[in-house]
């Protein structure tokens, strides 16, 4: 069958429209309608695009992926979320910028290691604690854009989109290696945008904190240290695909293991409630649900769009990364990346010479030599051992064709970096950014809406940011 007959008509991006346009003005103009409503709202809007599948396109592959990809992300995000309530880290109050600014490196550094969504949940509300008396919108929005988003775009376990890359045959140290300068203009400019903006947020209520002191410990503490094993459980689990669900099952778990071992007065110090996880995860059944069409319309007219440059790649999959979750938007993105540039010829040869171990690369001749020669030598610099274990499939192989050619690889990196810096541009652009805003609203601190996130913050710090990038990496 013709796969533009199963395609979902464009009017049924309508339910997604409402539901972002909901999210982003309902809270201003509603307020009291959609907390009582919200979740009506979104689990009807997504009953009604599951049905148009169902019974109008007689689909549910797509069902029962998107299916499988939330029951991930929410698995993911509410264990983080359990195991990270957990631990509680004491903190002196009254913070100066330069001790924020090197909180916000160190965070934007280990959420490389234990990802994103990890490190967001871990240090939000230390966050919050250095900066008793003086909490403003500002320092919640700093902190998505920096710990939440770009800061973790030096290995595939520190974004989604990134992880995937991975397990399509990405080669892990390729991304640090290769985004690291882009990471330091980021990170650099964000940081230093910060410290000018909460220099003059100290000095403006130095006078106020003098008077009323902040109620803090008066050293730094670490409680809840039993929660490492519990959140060392669930990143490893990230790795496992096989058996279906057992990744899922660790992280249920280990969440659920951190629940009955944490100290009471841990989750009390923390002000821990499960009223921010229940908002995220009605909150993206609808947005996962009603966003299947436009990705299934995205990914068939993106294989359409024939050569391209990678300020494309960087600003297309970007804005797209901030409406949509930026995982699938990354993941749609590559695999019509892969289906227009990799030639099909050249992977059968170079399955080929992998089989004899590139024993008759020096006979290859035509005009598809420099190719495959190209992919066999990124093969043998990404892919060694699989090379010399003769495991290599053909997912590696398309992936050495993207990386042995070093326009394609440049896409490649410009798709990567769009897809994780323009997740920060809106609360969900990324898993963790709704989250943050969800426990800040729980402690009471002064969050911008959805709109005005994008117009006090994204547009006037995060804009100037990603066109400096662009200027210097993808132009």
């Amino acid at each position: 069958m013709d796969p533009s007959q199963t395609l979902p008509s464009p009017w049924m991006l309508l339910p997604f429209g409402v539901l972002l346009g909901l999210i982003a003005l309902a809270p201003l103009f509603v307020g009291r309608w959609w907390h009582r409503n919200y979740a009506r709202v979104a689990i009807g809007l997504a009953a009604l695009v599951l049905a148009y599948y169902l019974v109008i396109l007689r689909s549910s592959a797509p069902i029962l992926h998107v299916a499988h990809e939330y029951i991930s992300f929410i698995c993911l995000i509410g264990s983080l979320f359990v195991v990270s309530g957990g631990i509680h880290i004491g903190v002196k109050g009254e913070s100066s910028p330069g001790m924020n600014v090197l909180f916000l490196l160190v965070g934007a550094i280990v959420a490389n290691v234990i990802g994103t969504t990890g490190a967001s949940m871990l240090l939000i509300r230390p966050w919050i604690q250095m900066n008793r008396g003086r909490n403003a919108p500002f320092h919640v929005v700093f902190f998505i854009f920096i710990i939440s988003n770009v800061g973790g775009c030096l290995t595939p376990i520190g974004d989604p989109p990134l992880f995937l890359g991975y397990l399509k045959g990405v080669p892990f140290w390729w991304i640090t290696k290769n985004i690291l300068p882009i990471w330091g203009v980021g990170i650099g400019f964000l940081l230093s945008l910060f410290y000018l903006v909460d220099r003059w947020h100290y000095r403006r209520t130095l006078g106020i904190l003098h008077t009323h002191p902040p109620n803090a410990p008066e050293t730094w503490r670490f409680e809840g240290a039993t929660n490492l094993v519990f959140l060392g459980m669930i990143l490893g689990s990230v790795f496992i695909n096989n058996p279906p669900f057992v990744r899922e099952s660790l992280m249920i778990t280990a969440a659920v293991g951190s629940w009955f071992t944490t100290k009471k007065q841990v989750h009390q110090s923390n002000e821990f409630s499960f009223a921010p996880i229940k908002e995220v995860a009605i909150l993206f059944v609808g947005i996962f649900s009603t966003m299947l069409p436009a990705l299934d319309l995205l990914q068939v007219h993106a294989k359409s769009l024939g050569m391209a440059s990678p300020g494309f790649f960087f600003w297309s999959s970007g804005f797209l990364s901030s409406a949509l979750d930026n995982a699938p938007t990354y993941y749609s993105f590559l695999t019509a990346m892969l289906s227009i540039f990799v030639d099909a010829d050249t992977v059968n040869q170079v399955q080929h010479l992998v089989r004899t171990h590139g024993s008759t690369l020096a006979s290859i001749t035509g005009p598809q030599a420099e190719e495959i020669r190209n992919t066999f030598a990124a093969l043998q610099k990404y892919h060694s051992s699989l090379l010399a274990s003769g495991t290599v499939d053909a997912e590696h192989i398309r992936m050495a064709y993207l990386l042995g050619n070093p326009t394609y690889a440049t896409y490649l990196l410009a798709l990567s970096v769009g897809s994780v810096f323009f997740g920060a541009n809106t609360y969900i652009g990324n898993a963790p950014n709704f989250m943050v805003k969800a426990i800040a609203d729980q402690a009471k601190i002064s969050t911008p809406s959805f709109l005005g996130y994008v117009f006090k913050y994204t547009i006037p710090i995060m804009l100037p940011m990603l066109v400096i990038v662009w200027f210097l990496f993808f132009r």
